[in-house]
């Protein structure tokens, strides 16, 4: 039930999201760093390698998050470039999450930096605000590492307040607070609500986040399908999620992209490549039990232009040879042989596999007939002694690390699990 996140009848849902995590990670690690300015950029030796996250020392000069290297040295001289130490970071997480689940065990990670916590028990005996600035206080404390937090009755304004007050910030969001707050913003700053939904909306005439909570739930859902009600709920305060411990991960899309280390053009040295994204975004479609209906490849030239092309099949997929199919069949119809420097693809409009319908024809139904005992099975005794535990004997992987080109994904959730 929702309502004040500081009345005892209202679920009080935290979103805890650590500042500038892996800059901030490295500053601790290396305590000569605090107070200078630190960039994490997948290949510092790389003249145009890309900002993966930066501190707020560094921000303070313009460099933000994606920018290319050498643009990022132009406004900043002095800015130190670390490569990424994933395992660095993994640690650091474990401990960020071992210390939320102290208050709670309705703990709900969503990336390797970030989870919800419903601490609606707790509060019944300690006042909400105390037992969150413990929290703060403690990661502070104990790990050096600085977070703000949103306080709410659901997980959408969670998550909306945690990001109003950066860093080190507390934020309470109440639902009587979002038509002062939240409703005179335009759309696109609303969490859920990328560049392409906005544009679409805009469309449509709606502007701002009081337009979206006051439009018309037909005509959004006949342009967005359920989405658009649920941003309608949204902007109006509104969202039923629980914090669910048991859930992976809430997303739309899983994806994989790497920088290639020179311009390429050789066609077979390409489709190797598109191979290996498609197996990787395979194998974690797979980990998570999850298929999608749209394959989306991306391709950056040697000039740094973008193209992005996809195509939607009639029903989800997840195996490897389904999404490399159609990869590589957008691949050979817009490439124009220029030289690329950055291919990635992506399954979107993602579902969980049992929610999955499928047109199964006589063979493919007795196939997973035979397969889905073995399948929940598998993933029975993963869940419980750890992922890997058991292997097909038909599907030998070769040998790959979780850490490599993984696009900050969020693989370190399989570990936490465990």
């Amino acid at each position: 039930m929702e309502g004040d996140p500081m009345d005892n009848k209202a679920r009080i849902i935290l979103h805890i999201d650590m500042n500038s995590f892996y800059a901030s990670v490295e500053q601790v690690h290396d305590p000569t760093l605090k107070g200078k300015p630190v960039a994490i950029a997948g290949d510092p030796k790389e003249r145009k390698g890309i900002i993966i996250t930066c501190s707020y020392e560094a921000r303070a000069f313009g460099v933000y998050t994606t920018m290319v290297i050498h643009e990022a040295k132009k406004l900043c001289p002095d800015l130190i470039l670390l490569p990424p130490n994933f395992e660095r970071y993994r640690e650091a997480s474990h401990a960020f999450f071992s210390i939320l689940k102290e208050y709670s065990p309705m703990l709900e990670p969503v990336s390797i930096d970030e989870g919800y916590l419903d601490i609606t028990e707790l509060s019944k005996t300690r006042h909400a605000l105390d037992i969150v600035q413990e929290i703060q206080s403690r990661i502070y404390r104990e790990l050096s590492l600085p977070c703000s937090i949103g306080v709410a009755p659901n997980k959408f304004l969670a998550k909306t307040a945690s990001d109003m007050k950066k860093p080190m910030g507390i934020t309470v969001l109440r639902k009587r607070d979002v038509q002062a707050i939240l409703w005179p913003r335009e759309v696109i700053t609303m969490h859920g609500v990328g560049k392409k939904t906005a544009e679409k909306l805009n469309k449509l005439g709606i502007v701002t986040i009081e337009q979206l909570a006051k439009a018309d739930v037909h005509l959004l859902k006949s342009t967005f399908g359920i989405n658009g009600e649920r941003m309608k709920q949204k902007a109006n305060g509104q969202d039923g999620r629980p914090v669910d411990p048991d859930a992976i991960y809430d997303t739309k899309s899983v994806g994989n992209s790497v920088t290639l280390p020179r311009d390429e053009t050789e066609y077979y040295i390409l489709k190797e490549t598109i191979e290996k994204m498609c197996s990787k975004v395979a194998e974690r479609l797979k980990a998570k039990r999850l298929a999608g209906t749209t394959v989306i490849l991306y391709l950056r030239d040697a000039n740094w232009h973008n193209i992005t092309r996809s195509k939607s099949v009639q029903n989800a997929i997840y195996a490897k040879e389904d999404i490399f199919n159609v990869a590589w069949a957008l691949f050979k119809k817009h490439w124009d042989e220029s030289p690329l420097r950055l291919v990635g693809v992506t399954v979107s409009n993602v579902v969980d596999v049992k929610e999955m319908t499928q047109q199964l024809d006589l063979f493919s139904f007795e196939q997973y007939a035979k397969e889905e005992p073995i399948v929940n099975l598998m993933h029975h005794l993963e869940k419980k002694f750890g992922k890997g535990i058991v292997k097909r004997g038909i599907d030998v992987p070769r040998k790959t690390t979780h850490h490599a080109n993984t696009s900050f994904s969020k693989d370190f959730l399989d570990d936490y699990k465990k």
